[in-house]
């Protein structure tokens, strides 16, 4: 078995599962809701759980960027090997670009994003209806290639666990390794 990636590699890892997951699902739950004092809250919660995988997103890429990470299995074919990497590089991607087209987005249509309600960030972009428009439906499309993307890395990933039984998934668990 290869070796596990680094323990804060590992925590940011699952920390940010929960926090992609939780952030997508309420995304697409407040979408339908109606105008009203509990959808403004709903859509605060999102941004300060967007601005947060944001700047984690941030220290995850550094810490991936100066860390050994775990060869592939030598199993793996050529092909897989580069779909992995191309998987792995879409995911950092879209979890950057998610919450930045999220807050410039809040930024163009002129609310201003308070992380967690009490710590102001700057607006990226001047107020602008119509760039507003555009970045809601490039947010829109950005988060559905994000629920694709992170769909098929649970899909590689149960296929390790349980068809290759190749003890990928052990690099990246918080379990104690056992070996």
């Amino acid at each position: 078995m290869s070796p596990r990636y680094h323990l804060l590699i590992r925590i940011l890892h699952w920390l940010m599962a929960a926090l992609l997951i939780t952030t997508l699902g309420i995304g697409l739950y407040m979408t339908g809701m109606a105008l009203s004092p509990a959808k403004l809250q709903t859509y605060s919660w999102h941004k300060w759980l967007g601005v947060s995988v944001f700047f984690l997103v941030l220290l995850r890429l550094i810490l991936r960027l100066i860390s050994t990470v775990p060869e592939h299995p030598a199993h793996m074919s050529v092909g897989a090997r580069r779909l992995a990497n191309l998987g792995h590089w879409a995911l950092y991607v879209l979890m950057f670009a998610a919450p930045l087209s999220g807050w410039l987005m809040s930024s163009a249509t002129g609310f201003q994003t308070v992380w967690f309600g009490v710590i102001p960030l700057p607006d990226l972009l001047a107020k602008d209806r119509a760039l507003a428009e555009v970045l809601k439906v490039a947010h829109h499309w950005i988060n559905y290639a994000f629920i694709a993307v992170i769909v098929g890395h649970v899909i590689a990933a149960l296929k390790h666990q349980f068809i290759d039984k190749d003890q990928v998934f052990k690099r990246i668990s918080l379990a104690p390794n056992k070996d």
